[in-house]
């Protein structure tokens, strides 16, 4: 069964806890202001398209389709962007909220995460080769068998893993930046 296919338009200010959700295929639509929070997008389908200043707050994602899609200036908490269909997934995230939302396992070689916060984020086995980080906060997030290779940490705040327990070649760090990953030695390091 086919979903229904919904071509390029402009979603503004339309709150889904109010209007009925159409679950679909969407390509090139942007969603703007709009309020997704607890919404099933379970099995829908986005390519190409952009979130902009919309909440999508424990939305459940089973098997959606995230292809080539922008998140900007939006609200993520706890989303399981992991359930996620895997096919093609693309996102991108900028100036978001996603605090508490997991990755566990997915493939986002390349990601740009810029200005976004990322506490208690889960990215443990997943593929974050080539990422930036750029002015993101990562506090509390996990890292555990996660490939950081050639990803971009100069300018991310407050992030912390174990690079015995993750790929980290090539990976860019500032000077004070690295010391975090010292963090498990407990060391004592004076800057002066």
């Amino acid at each position: 069964m086919s979903l229904p296919y919904f071509e390029p338009q402009v979603f503004d200010k339309i709150d889904f806890n109010k209007s009925e959700w159409e679950k679909g295929e969407y390509e090139q639509c942007m969603f703007k202001d709009c309020d997704f929070s607890n919404i099933n997008l379970s099995g829908s389908v986005f390519s190409d398209c952009t979130f902009q200043d919309s909440n999508l707050s424990l939305a459940k994602l089973v098997k959606t389709g995230f292809k080539q899609v922008q998140f900007i200036g939006s609200k993520l908490l706890g989303l399981r962007f992991d359930l996620s269909d895997d096919f093609l997934f693309s996102v991108h995230f900028n100036h978001c909220i996603l605090n508490h939302s997991s990755f566990f396992r997915k493939k986002l070689k390349g990601t740009d995460f810029l200005h976004c916060k990322l506490e208690e984020v889960e990215f443990i086995e997943s593929d974050l080769s080539h990422c930036r980080f750029d002015y993101s906060d990562l506090r509390g997030a996990k890292f555990e068998n996660t490939n950081l290779e050639k990803s971009d940490f100069r300018e991310a705040i407050h992030y912390s893993f174990d690079p015995e327990k993750n790929r980290v070649k090539k990976a860019r760090f500032s000077m004070q930046g690295v010391l975090s990953l010292l963090d498990k030695y407990e060391l004592d390091i004076d800057m002066h």
